[in-house]
């Protein structure tokens, strides 16, 4: 194996599948992208710099070609005063941006995390994540969240007291506003529809939704009304409590079809970092970060998104690389 600083190259087999159909014998993986979002908690000094839209299309690529089963961005509206030292004003749109990236990239899948559903109407949600739908091929992935930021709300007219019901209720109506049929129905305590169409439709039978949280509120609304769950950084020592909570909620409900359980790994770095990674970063041969990530398969993890330490593009998209051909494969719980 070359040197990271090198390498260019990844070992992925076009038309192989993206996403596993669980529990599959080895877990996918993807990644939030740079640039697009730029809390404090994860953003890497580069992207505050001269980064933008070029590398986003760079990474995006990356991912591409490295076999990544998704990339995904987030979504903010508009961030308070009192919040922008911590998470800054950097939040791009996130169908704007995954629209800009469907036409760079062919295979991998496009996902919101998350979309803060709640502070639109559902028609307006699925007018535009089904064209995104359409224009992609069939490669989104809607991942959907309750929100946080109370001021944000305000100021959109929407009730920050009654996020969750009404996150509850946009799922089922986004369920038939993204289906098959050009007239949706839909009727609830908040929002109710008929007789209005909307096309292009998605190329997808059924858009997946991907339910983000890991409050109890959240893990309900996963089990009982997602296709995938996504968490919020939960650490290994309670993932196992999460998933087994799911598992019960979901048969409790009598839901046979099957949950992708997703985890955020924590930050890593393939190699000797030449620099100082910080203390949470797991570091070292590739060997060594399978065998430690191996962990979230064997607890019933389905797709893991990943974050590299990096110093610039170039840095990344070499990290990048290295975990698709020299970690990746390795990854299957019975290895």
């Amino acid at each position: 194996m070359g040197p990271l600083g090198t390498r260019r190259h990844a070992r992925h087999r076009r038309g192989d599948p993206v996403l596993p159909e669980p529990p599959g014998d080895r877990i996918a993986y993807g990644i939030q992208l740079p640039v697009q979002s730029q809390s404090t908690l994860y953003t890497e000094p580069w992207e505050r710099t001269a980064a933008g839209p070029e590398d986003l299309v760079e990474v995006a690529r990356a991912a591409d070609r490295a076999g990544f089963a998704y990339v995904a961005v987030c979504d903010h509206v508009a961030v308070p005063r009192r919040l922008a030292g911590a998470m800054s004003t950097v939040w791009y749109d996130p169908v704007a941006t995954l629209a800009f990236l469907a036409s760079v990239t062919r295979r991998v899948r496009l996902l919101s995390h998350v979309a803060v559903v709640g502070l639109r109407h559902p028609l307006l949600t699925a007018k535009q994540y089904a064209t995104l739908d359409h224009l992609s091929g069939g490669r989104l992935i809607l991942g959907v969240g309750a929100g946080h930021v109370a001021e944000e709300f305000a100021a959109l007219g929407v009730d920050f007291a009654e996020r969750g019901r009404v996150l509850d209720e946009s799922l089922d109506a986004l369920r038939a506003a993204l289906g098959p049929a050009e007239f949706p129905r839909f009727t609830g305590e908040y929002f109710r529809f008929a007789d209005l169409g909307q096309r292009p439709r998605p190329a997808q039978p059924q858009v997946p939704l991907w339910v983000g949280g890991s409050s109890p509120a959240a893990l309900r609304r996963a089990a009982r009304r997602g296709d995938g769950w996504l968490p919020q950084g939960d650490p290994r020592t309670v993932l196992p409590r999460r998933i087994a909570r799911l598992r019960e909620l979901r048969e409790a409900a009598g839901i046979a079809r099957p949950l992708v359980i997703g985890a955020i790994a924590e930050p890593l770095y393939i190699g000797d970092p030449p620099w100082e990674v910080g203390g949470r970063t797991l570091s070292g041969p590739p060997g060594a970060l399978a065998e430690s990530l191996r962990a979230y398969p064997a607890m019933g993890v389905h797709q893991l998104q990943v974050r590299f330490r990096s110093r610039d593009r170039a840095e990344l998209i070499d990290q990048m690389e290295a975990f698709a051909s020299d970690v990746a494969p390795f990854l299957s719980s019975d290895h």
